[in-house]
């Protein structure tokens, strides 16, 4: 129940994260997405190792899985300055990061969205 409050919590931001630049457009003038972004940027890659770390965890229960695989799209596009240096495998994570690029504010807002979803208790894509 924490790990998935945990979960929920590092989705959102990182949500807020990605699509900064969408949900800036939001708020109008008052810089509220901006503002909680400047704060939130020292820990990106705290905030990426969770989502992509709790989202393939929880990808493995094989529940809500529309959800999991943005929030592992999302964790890596966090990580993408760190995957680098993960032995063996870290071209690869990186090359998949490099194509996942595009799609970083589609893939932050959707997150955004479906944690602030489930938040309410509302599950989509079950």
């Amino acid at each position: 129940m924490i790990l998935a409050l945990i979960f929920k919590i590092a989705c959102l931001c990182g949500g807020i994260l990605l699509g900064i630049t969408a949900l800036d457009k939001l708020d109008g003038e008052s810089d509220f997405f901006n503002d909680i972004a400047k704060k939130l940027m020292p820990f990106t890659t705290l905030i990426g190792g969770t989502v992509l770390g709790l989202g393939i965890f929880y990808l493995l229960h094989f529940d809500h899985l529309i959800f999991n695989l943005v929030a592992i799209a999302s964790g890596l596009l966090l990580l993408t300055h760190v995957l680098s240096q993960v032995p063996t495998i870290g071209e690869s994570l990186v090359k998949v990061s490099k194509k996942l690029k595009p799609f970083k504010v589609i893939l932050g807002v959707s997150l955004f969205i479906l944690t602030l979803l489930r938040f309410l208790g509302i599950v989509l894509f079950s």
